[in-house]
């Protein structure tokens, strides 16, 4: 394929030496603010786009709509990495089914952590069914992370509460109070360097078990977000990352 990125910041970079390795082009890579030699627009438009069959944003929530306009003017589908455009998701799909493109966006691309999400998924529907086990999950990051519960913790939590069918809200707060049985609490510690741990427990008088992702460094990310733009190859619509897990879950 012809990539081009948009962003190109940590993630940016990161996704370029991940496409090369897997024998794809990077034919445009566009930021407004890096001063680098791979740069080769500071504008996203129709010509800075050039040849590509498609582009990876991963730039600012601010500029995402206005970016998935242009992608679709184009006529080129798009990978979305960007996170806090959400509201605007409704309008996004619009200009993408009108252009008769395609997109797919997340907010989270690691290939684990959405491994996990289907894993938890399962371990829901099953627990569902055994009301001696309490759930409950932790989170770690590091010192510099903002904010709490983790974004990965809070879809994490959505899971449980959709199969688990005694559980109806999610605490995130520290209590000082018993909880409620029908309560999820979603913890949170920050410190040092952790890139990002999660754990899922299901507790019992007799026994605990525990499902934990811990995350090492971004390739994964990378890598999820490169994979997405393969996957994407032929594609129109207005697709999530879990569309593209879910096809290939089904095949195996």
């Amino acid at each position: 394929m012809n990539i081009a990125i948009n962003g190109y910041g940590r993630m940016g970079r990161l996704i370029r030496k991940c496409a090369l390795e897997r024998g794809h082009a990077v034919t445009s890579v566009i930021d407004p603010n890096v001063d680098l030699p791979e740069v080769t627009s500071r504008v996203l438009s129709d010509q800075s786009i050039g040849d590509a069959d498609l582009v990876i944003d991963f730039s600012i929530p601010s500029s995402a709509l206005n970016n998935i306009e242009i992608i679709s003017r184009a006529g080129v589908n798009a990978v979305i990495g960007t996170t806090g455009w959400y509201e605007a998701a409704g309008a996004a799909e619009k200009i993408v089914v009108e252009a008769g493109t395609g997109l797919l966006w997340s907010g989270n691309f690691s290939l684990g952590v959405n491994i996990l999400f289907h894993l938890i998924r399962t371990a829901g529907k099953i627990m569902n069914y055994f009301p001696e086990y309490d759930a409950m999950i932790h989170e770690f990051h590091h010192s510099g992370k903002v904010d709490s519960p983790s974004g990965t913790a809070e879809m994490l939590s959505s899971i449980l509460i959709e199969e688990i069918e005694r559980k109806g809200e999610i605490v995130t707060d520290s209590l000082s109070r018993k909880i409620a049985p029908g309560e999820l609490h979603v913890s949170s510690t920050r410190g040092g360097s952790i890139p990002g741990t999660h754990t899922i427990l299901f507790d019992s008088e007799d026994d605990t078990i525990e499902i934990t992702h811990r995350a090492r460094n971004r390739n994964g990310f990378a890598l999820g977000a490169v994979k997405a733009a393969e996957w994407m190859q032929g594609k129109t619509g207005f697709f999530s990352i879990d569309d593209m897990m879910k096809t290939i879950i089904a095949s195996v």
